[in-house]
């Protein structure tokens, strides 16, 4: 980043009008007097292949990816970093130097470290639940394995996306935790629930004020409930009243945002004024 070019980069996904991360990264690039801009660029299915190649322009550092293209980008970049080989899943795009478009995934470190820093949650020999089979419950996933997690528990509307989630994970896996996927009808999810120590949302859910992922009286109150959602969700609302904690996605925005930053850099993300920036409220 040493010409005088406007560079850019933007959120690839659909939708993404509701998204903070051009507060984030703007801030960033001002902080460190950086001639960049971020913005957000609302992708259709159809479009996608098309958004994915604009990023080759030489003035593009790279994207950030959303749902609902985490996984369906993959086979339009050049290569991947093998934690997102890993994964499954992409959520960010970097522009290397060579011209390549290099596919990460900045959302399992961002997750680890927002469950350990904010909650004081340690994953190692403990039960999770994921709620959904997205990129962002693939993340989850991989990072809760890594640290590991004894016994985790995938709810999905489709089962088989579940399963694939699952196995996608183990093969991946140096360790070998039970794994269970269940649909939200399962006999066995109110058990499951029970037992688990840390509730995941990884669905989209939390963005509609009327609808959660889970019924209210299924949440145990010994439970973490972690909605990556950032900001105050019915399910947290519900899970509060039932007496567990609460944790939502703002610090997990932040830390996969400040990884991106520094890959598309080169340069440590002044946290602080990405976090100052997630806390000014809601986009204008």
């Amino acid at each position: 980043m040493t010409d005088d070019t406007l560079k850019l980069a933007g959120l690839i996904g659909d939708p993404v009008a509701h998204s903070r991360s051009p507060r984030l990264h703007n801030a960033a690039f001002a902080r460190l007097g950086l001639h960049a801009h971020y913005e957000l660029w609302p992708t259709a299915a159809a479009e996608l292949p098309a958004r994915v190649a604009s990023l080759r322009a030489a003035h593009v550092l790279g994207a950030n990816v959303t749902l609902p293209h985490k996984i369906a980008v993959i086979d339009l970049l050049d290569r991947l970093e093998p934690a997102a080989a890993a994964i499954g899943a992409v959520n960010t795009i970097v522009h290397a130097a060579d011209g390549a478009l290099v596919g990460a995934n900045t959302d399992a470190p961002a997750c680890l470290a927002t469950l350990r820093e904010d909650a004081g949650y340690d994953p190692a020999g403990g039960a999770a639940l994921i709620l959904g089979a997205s990129g962002a419950a693939r993340a989850a996933a991989v990072a809760l394995v890594g640290a590991g997690i004894r016994r985790l528990v995938v709810v999905n509307r489709t089962l088989e996306k579940a399963e694939q989630l699952l196995g996608d994970v183990l093969a991946a896996a140096d360790a070998d935790p039970l794994l269970f996927a269940m649909a939200p009808d399962d006999a066995d999810l109110p058990a499951a629930l029970a037992e688990a120590g840390l509730i995941v949302n990884a669905t989209s859910l939390g963005w509609h004020d009327a609808e959660s992922p889970l019924a209210a009286e299924l949440i145990p109150a010994t439970a973490l409930v972690f909605d990556m959602v950032y900001r105050p969700t019915r399910l947290l609302r519900d899970a509060a009243a039932r007496g567990a904690r609460t944790l939502d996605g703002a610090g997990m925005l932040v830390r996969q945002a400040a990884l991106a930053f520094e890959r598309w850099t080169g340069l440590p993300a002044p946290l602080d004024a990405m976090r100052a920036a997630m806390l000014a409220g809601e986009p204008v």
